[in-house]
């Protein structure tokens, strides 16, 4: 891919891209971290390949075999883990040590232990807010970064999902999400339901979780709610999700101020990037996307614009199978 022009910069709808074929780990184990967490981790395709770690989003989802499908695993060596809480990794939906610097520590324990020395690394939504935090404190570790769905973790996107803006454009999915909440704690949605969340009641925890990944699962793509991922109707997966979802966003991503990626940006200054990114995006507005490569002018940025924020839309697809293949180069 070469570097973009604003006239170059959105997708074609002919041609695209598809997945890779299906491939399954060669090895897979728990990563001790020091303390209460233990971290399933699992590496994809070619031992002898260039290295990659693929970073899921949420925070609090998990990683799934469609993941690995983005990278020729011919040629890549994908390391992909479930973060803290998540998935496999254990304890499940603990909240105890869980913070944005505790993942960024565990990637490079990965890494370690690996003995990767460098490494691509892909992310999207949530997954390209860690990327960013992950190169910004070890860009001597990061060879690439593949994005797609940019998330800063800023308390206007906050705002926007949460609290009013997404909701004038799904009115109805708002009401389903609104439901378990009194009207006297709707001023702000992501308080109250961290009240619930955290509640010792698993049944609390049960019905507010429920709302929670609905409204995200409502929301997800323009293909509508045929989108959403089947994993959010598990009530086990949903309480994890939506409690260290929640947790992240209740403590603006513990960082250290409300725009701490951008202030930083300087940081990724050398490193090569790919930025996709749904026009029609409602999680996760186009407009971080477009910050973010204005701070990081050496990223290639695409817009597709028949996609929204699911990784699984075709221009999405295509946009991260194209830049993954151009990463190879680097």
């Amino acid at each position: 891919m070469e570097r973009n022009t604003p006239a170059q910069a959105f997708s074609a709808t002919t041609n695209r891209r598809g997945l890779f074929v299906d491939n399954e780990p060669f090895a897979r184990g728990w990563l001790a971290t020091g303390g209460p967490h233990e971290i399933f981790y699992e590496e994809c395709g070619n031992p002898n390949g260039k290295p990659c770690v693929i970073l899921h989003g949420g925070p609090g989802g998990a990683i799934n075999p469609t993941m690995r499908r983005f990278f020729d695993p011919a040629k890549w060596r994908m390391a992909l883990f479930d973060q803290r809480g998540c998935g496999r990794s254990r304890p499940n939906a603990s909240l105890e040590d869980n913070t944005t610097w505790s993942l960024i520590e565990d990637i490079e324990r990965l890494r370690e232990h690996l003995g990767v020395e460098k490494w691509c690394v892909f992310g999207g939504s949530w997954g390209s807010t860690l990327a960013l935090a992950y190169a910004i404190k070890h860009p001597e570790r990061v060879e690439s970064l593949v994005l797609r769905g940019i998330f800063l973790l800023t308390p206007r996107e906050l705002r926007w999902f949460y609290q009013d803006g997404a909701s004038m454009l799904f009115p109805d999915a708002w009401a389903r999400f609104c439901a378990p909440i009194p009207l006297d704690e709707r001023g702000d949605m992501i308080i109250a339901f961290h009240k619930r969340l955290t509640n010792p009641d698993r049944r609390v925890q049960a019905e507010a979780a429920a709302a929670w990944s609905q409204w995200e699962g409502d929301t997800i793509s323009i293909r509508g709610p045929e989108a959403r991922p089947s994993k959010f109707n598990e009530i086990d997966f949903a309480i994890a999700f939506a409690r260290i979802e929640c947790h992240f966003f209740a403590n603006h991503g513990f960082f250290d101020s409300k725009d701490w990626i951008i202030e930083n940006a300087d940081k990724l200054a050398d490193i090569p990037g790919w930025i996709v990114q749904g026009r029609f995006d409602v999680v996760t507005p186009m407009d971080s996307a477009w910050r973010l490569k204005t701070a990081w002018p050496k990223a290639r940025f695409e817009v597709v614009w028949d996609a929204g924020h699911a990784s699984t839309e075709p221009g999405i697809v295509d946009g991260l199978v194209r830049a993954t293949e151009a990463a190879l180069k680097v």
